[in-house]
Parts: structure tokens; sequence; C-alpha cells
């Protein structure tokens, strides 16, 4: 237990922020596993958008940021790399 007024108050800022961790780390596990399963473009995005929130409190490193991205952006529907593809061939001629 802390026993000076300083370590009590740093005990409690550090409880408050446990607790917020835990809370958005589960949204974070939650969005990613939806958006998987559902494969839909707004559940992708937001789930990439929990990741870098996340990212920016320090809660997950940003190598693993990187490697969930990536794997979400494989799930993104195939149609929107479709129509890049049909956009360069068009200015080419």
């Amino acid at each position: 237990m802390p026993v000076t007024k300083t370590a009590k108050r740093a005990l409690r800022s550090s409880k408050k922020k446990l607790e917020v961790n835990k809370l958005m780390k589960a949204r974070l596990e939650i969005a990613i596993r939806v958006a998987k399963k559902s494969k839909t473009k707004t559940k992708v995005i937001d789930a990439i958008s929990l990741v870098d929130k996340a990212r920016k409190k320090h809660l997950i490193h940003k190598n693993k940021a990187s490697r969930i991205k990536s794997s979400l952006a494989r799930h993104l529907p195939k149609e929107r790399k479709q129509k890049a593809v049909k956009a360069s061939k068009k200015t080419k001629k």
C-alpha cells in the first residue's frame, strides 16, 4: 500500500487509467473480430480507426498496429480495387 500522499494519489490515477485502457482494448478486440467476420467496408474502417486510436495512446505497439491494419485491409470488399484498376486504364488511353 502507498504511504505518502503523492503515492496514494498516483494509485488512484493508475486505477482509473487501468479501467479506461481495459475498456479500450476490449472495444478494439471486439471491433477486429466483428470486422473480420462481417467484412463490410464500414466495420473494417471503424476497426482500423480504433487500432489507430489505441496506437496513439500506446496501448498496442506500432508494429502490431500495422500488422492488424494490414490484415483488416485484406477484408475490404474487392470492388474498391477493381474500380481503381478501371480508372487507371481509362487515363492511359
